[in-house]
């Protein structure tokens, strides 16, 4: 198998993924949908020599006692990929990712303005979150580029792999990589208090120690950002808790109520032209009311209605919010609408004209629909919103 073919098929598909298996033809996942490539299928050995193509001595020693491995490479004069190598039915398999060289800006992937404001905050946790695949990795690159153009901080992530390379600009980027600059999140971010960072960039948050240490750092002054793989703001709000002992819970509310500045989850959903897909995505920024449900923990799940009404005032939004105000501006279908909102009923309801007068969610879209869109407004924002006092900009 030539790899490189491969691979450079994969970019003209516009592909996000590619599979290799044994006794398979390659495989690629286009706008969420897979596709067989016209290639051969490569066999068991092939892949065994790809791997050792692709792994340094100490990857290769890792991958032979623990059957699996992530790391990133890049390809001459063609794109950086983010791989794993893993063992199934006793061969190898590969499944790799493309990130691309140029980092997109936050407009260019379709986020809201307060994505943008939240990356010039001064202090505290930003968690981006998502399922695999939702692009997470892709807004924290936007949001670290976005300061990296415009102001002057000293930025240090840890990632596992690193998939997106920051070139310093106005600020001062280190990147480290789990297993070849640090030995773990954990370890890398017990040091970096010491490394005078502004900002902190965690790949993703797995456990308890790494949440702590977030957390601990947000606390001292820092910004820090980085993913978990929750699907809306009120879960993520209650996986953070429940990484931790019932005894420490009242604890760790207040620990979030005072350093967690905001949660975006994106979805990506497929664009009516075909062209791709676009983000729909929920922001939570904290507010006071927001911090005083956090400390609730009978009130958390009333979180989403706080959420929902605090487009205009904080420029946060709901996903059925995003993907009402998507729909409107004729980006997505009205069946991508309903299968990627969080209530389809309440929207199907909507989109007929029908809604409970106590239902207050539509209001903010309907008040921005036919609104000429803010400069620099991005598809998806349900309105420019007023910009809070805590966001400063340098």
């Amino acid at each position: 198998m030539n790899i490189r073919s491969v691979l450079e098929k994969m970019i003209a598909a516009r592909a996000s993924d590619l599979h290799l298996k044994a006794g398979t033809p390659p495989v690629v996942r286009v706008d969420g949908v897979l596709y067989t490539l016209d290639e051969p299928a490569p066999s068991s050995q092939e892949l065994r020599d790809i791997g050792n193509q692709l792994l340094n001595e100490e990857q290769r020693l890792y991958f032979s006692t623990h059957s699996e491995i992530d790391f990133a490479f890049g390809v001459s004069g063609l794109a950086r990929f983010r791989a794993n190598i893993f063992m199934q039915r006793g061969t190898p398999a590969l499944a790799l990712r493309h990130v691309p060289v140029e980092v997109p800006t936050l407009e260019e992937l379709g986020l809201p303005q307060v994505v943008r404001d939240l990356a010039y905050s001064p202090r505290g946790l930003i968690l981006v979150t998502g399922r695999t695949g939702s692009g997470k990795s892709t807004t924290l690159a936007a949001m670290i580029d976005c300061i990296n153009r415009t102001t002057t901080r000293n930025v240090i992530t840890v990632e596992d792999p690193i998939e997106f390379l920051h070139r310093d600009r106005l600020s001062f980027i280190h990147q480290r990589e789990v297993g070849l600059d640090t030995q773990s999140f954990h370890d890398g971010l017990r040091y970096v208090l010491r490394q005078d960072p502004d900002i902190i960039l965690v790949g993703e948050i797995r456990n308890l120690e790494t949440m702590s240490t977030a957390l601990m750092a947000a606390d001292t002054g820092h910004l820090v950002m980085s993913t978990l793989h929750t699907t809306d703001v009120v879960q993520s709000i209650q996986r953070i808790i429940s990484f931790y002992p019932p005894h420490q819970h009242d604890e760790i509310r207040m620990s979030l109520a005072a350093n967690l500045r905001a949660v975006i989850s994106q979805r990506l959903i497929p664009r009516r032209d075909g062209a791709g897909r676009v983000p729909g995505a929920e922001v939570m920024v904290s507010t006071p009311t927001i911090r005083e449900y956090i400390l609730n923990p009978d009130k958390i799940p009333l979180i989403h209605n706080v959420v929902a009404e605090g487009v205009t005032q904080y420029g946060m939004q709901t996903f059925d919010q995003s993907v009402l105000a998507l729909l409107r501006e004729g980006v997505i279908t009205e069946e991508e609408a309903l299968r990627n909102c969080n209530n389809p009923n309440e929207l199907g309801l909507k989109l007929k004209g029908i809604s409970a007068t106590s239902d207050r969610q539509w209001a903010p879209v309907d008040a921005v629909q036919g609104d000429t869109p803010a400069p620099g407004a991005a598809p998806g924002a349900v309105g420019s919103g007023r910009q809070p006092d805590w966001m400063s900009k340098t």
